[in-house]
């Protein structure tokens, strides 16, 4: 069978060259950057929603329950404080930003009955980070920037129960995920994303729904984009939620021949470092990393600082296990600039088989 084309083959064709010279940097944390903004429901709701209701979907549930919190409804409400903080990580040394939909999933919206925006909300979210960094390329053409197109692991889990007294039952399925996957994966597409990432996965099963979903779409589409895969490693077990070592994870989904594969959140950089290691020596791909800046403190919060976090980051780059790297939970773009900086001469982790087939 034929493969697929690109559906932007000069921007993966940017995207495979910068890969092949550099680390590559991915943006930080976006909830963190939004609480600095201190919004208040009115801020969630903008005009559209201010009645009780969204008034340009008349067919949409009503919205007299509280949206704030619903982070991924800014893109509608109040793009500029999303853009702002895309800007804010293009300026700090960011290739790669991640779009805005982390929740933008109907699993994730029916929280706030929402879920009639999920294409809008994804469609949304890569429109405006794909404006942000056309205007950054363009004060910088040498240097092309990214948009990341973000599928969130949503919070249900097609693995495990959510009742210890009923071990077998499910509160969602393979299928429910894959369309609820497919939704989204359409308006980022439409959005202008150059990538997608499914990621921050803690369940094998949701990753292979939201997989088999992008090939569905790619099929119908005619064409492909790159595909990046994120776990995350729930503890000190070494094993996602749903039970999988690095390299099982690694196995499971080494199928969808991923453009990367890497870890993200969860454990700071230094306890997330073996697991990195391992997927370094068996990923024919690229190897990502962002992870936390260290682990939340007793409040919730994040102290690792910038110059700490790069200083671990560097010796991963040093040890060759890193093609893209970047930040998770309590980072800032204080953080990706010192990431960048701290790797900026140290060359990319090679391909296996790079150098066999260069000599």
């Amino acid at each position: 069978m034929q493969a697929l084309p690109w559906l932007h083959p000069e921007r993966v064709s940017q995207l495979m060259d910068a890969l092949a010279h550099r680390i590559l940097i991915i943006d930080g944390a976006m909830g963190t950057m939004i609480q600095r903004h201190r919004l208040e429901e009115g801020d969630y709701r903008g005009e559209r929603f201010s009645g009780g209701f969204d008034s340009q979907h008349v067919h949409g549930p009503g919205c007299e329950h509280d949206l704030k919190g619903n982070n991924d409804l800014l893109l509608l409400t109040r793009p500029d404080v999303i853009a702002g903080i895309h800007t804010a990580y293009l300026e700090a040394g960011a290739d790669l930003v991640e779009t805005n939909t982390f929740n933008a999933t109907s699993v994730s919206q029916a929280d706030y009955h929402l879920e009639h925006l999920v294409y809008e909300l994804n469609k949304a979210g890569a429109r405006v980070a794909r404006e942000c960094c056309d205007a950054v390329q363009a004060q910088t053409p040498d240097k092309p920037r990214f948009v990341i197109g973000v599928l969130g692991p949503t919070s249900r889990t097609a693995s495990i129960s959510p009742d210890v007294n009923d071990p077998g039952f499910r509160n969602t399925s393979f299928d429910a995920l894959r369309a609820t996957y497919r939704e989204a994966i359409e308006g980022l597409i439409d959005g202008g994303a150059d990538t997608l990432m499914v990621e921050t996965i803690f369940d094998t099963l949701n990753a292979k729904a939201a997989l088999f979903a992008i090939e569905e779409v790619f099929d119908a589409r005619g064409g492909r984009l790159p595909i990046m895969i994120s776990g995350t490693i729930t503890d000190a077990s070494g094993r996602t939620l749903s039970g999988q070592t690095a390299e099982a994870f690694y196995a499971s989904v080494a199928h969808s021949q991923p453009l990367s594969i890497g870890f993200n959140c969860a454990l700071g950089a230094t306890d997330m470092r073996p697991h990195v290691e391992t997927l370094s020596q068996v990923s024919s791909g690229y190897v990502s990393a962002h992870p936390n800046a260290g682990l939340p403190n007793a409040f919730g919060e994040y102290d690792e600082t910038p110059e700490e976090m790069a200083r671990t980051l560097k010796e991963f780059a040093q040890s060759g296990l890193l093609n893209l790297v970047g930040g998770c939970c309590g980072t800032s773009p204080d953080h990706i600039r010192a990431i960048a900086d701290a790797v900026a001469d140290i060359a990319p982790r090679p391909l296996p088989g790079a150098q066999e087939q260069a000599a």
